[in-house]
């Protein structure tokens, strides 16, 4: 079976690595991207073989809509002869109109129910899959149908850290004073569509806590990456290569992220984690942080991060978690690999 994958994040990468891995050896991939925040890097760091489609079109309606059409003829014409058997995808809002150009199969997941472009992913996908947290009625508000909704157990980071083995680290290899502690920073996500809070509002925190903490900002984009390379953030690090999974969460004794995947990966891994998110919280994170996985705070200061830091311990990544994560991670390969999955849940 020849799949295809369209990577239009670097989460993405994470999420669908351990599945293009286990079943690299019987079926043939083709992935493709776009340039956006770290996904062609992480690609390379797991030397996947992959293929850059198109480009991200920035944060204004009338772009991204424009350059949607454009990557949509981009992805069919490069895949046209490439004998497709099926799509899957989480979050690409290609995908699953690009699978019904080509006449093929198309498995789409997604976790955000803010995202407008669910609206044309869940028309032409032929399965949607969702977490069991987020209520299947804003699916359906967002027009997909009944009889193509399955919900995974768990959430989506589970999917791919249910086998995740904590390591000891060795030396300490981050910029910056070893024995200080290390806070990993996220910030909002400037050019999502869905986003609609404020920007720049953990500067003068970042600020604050410089001087105390070992501080490494993980940018979203260059833009972000310019923004923060101001004098004013000097002692901050950030990183001028992509780190992986592993090495963010073994040297992390803090997260604090502004929302995505990366917060809810540290809170699911057990590393204390403060959601700054300024906008409306996903059903996910609710769960998340209603069973107390990872806190929500829209403005702290450098005195509520210290008290939380003096109180808060990493711990074990919850077990009950991340079995749900494996029996999802085996229901969406059963999608993605025989076609009737839904009659038989059903």
């Amino acid at each position: 079976m020849r799949i295809w994958i369209d990577l239009t994040n670097s989460p993405h990468v994470n999420f669908f690595a351990s599945m293009i891995s286990e079943l690299q050896h019987d079926h043939d991939f083709v992935l493709t991207c776009r340039p956006l925040a770290n996904t062609i890097e992480l690609l390379k760091l797991n030397n996947f073989s992959h293929f850059v489609i198109g480009k991200h079109y920035g944060q204004y309606t009338v772009n991204k809509a424009f350059g949607f059409l454009i990557r949509v003829w981009q992805l069919y014409s490069f895949l046209k002869d490439k004998a497709i058997d099926v799509a899957i995808s989480h979050s690409s809002f290609y995908s699953p109109l690009v699978a019904r150009l080509l006449g093929i199969r198309s498995v789409y997941l997604n976790d955000n129910e803010y995202a407008a472009g669910n609206r044309v992913s869940f028309i032409f996908a032929d399965q949607i899959f969702v977490p069991e947290f987020l209520r299947v009625d804003k699916v359906r508000n967002q027009w997909g149908k009944a009889n193509k909704i399955i919900a995974y157990p768990g959430v989506k980071e589970g999917i791919y850290l249910w086998h995740y083995q904590r390591k000891v680290p060795g030396n300490c290899s981050i910029r910056g004073r070893c024995n200080r502690k290390v806070i990993f920073v996220r910030p909002e996500p400037w050019s999502a569509q869905y986003y609609k809070g404020k920007r720049n509002f953990i500067d003068s925190l970042l600020v604050e806590l410089k001087d105390n903490f070992n501080i490494i900002l993980l940018p979203r984009s260059k833009d972000q990456q310019f923004y923060y390379s101001q004098k004013k953030f000097s002692g901050i690090t950030i990183p001028e290569e992509s780190y992986t999974l592993a090495e963010i969460m073994e040297r992390c004794d803090l997260f604090i992220g502004a929302g995505g995947t990366m917060t809810r990966e540290a809170a699911v891994l057990g590393i204390p984690t403060i959601s700054i998110y300024q906008d409306k919280l996903l059903d996910v994170d609710k769960y998340l942080i209603r069973n107390g996985f990872m806190t929500h705070k829209l403005d702290p200061d450098a005195t509520f991060i210290m008290d939380f830091l003096e109180n808060a311990q990493k711990r074990a990544p919850d077990k009950k978690l991340l079995q749900k994560g494996k029996q999802g991670y085996e229901l969406i390969k059963r999608a993605l690999l025989h076609n009737n999955l839904a009659e038989e849940l059903s």
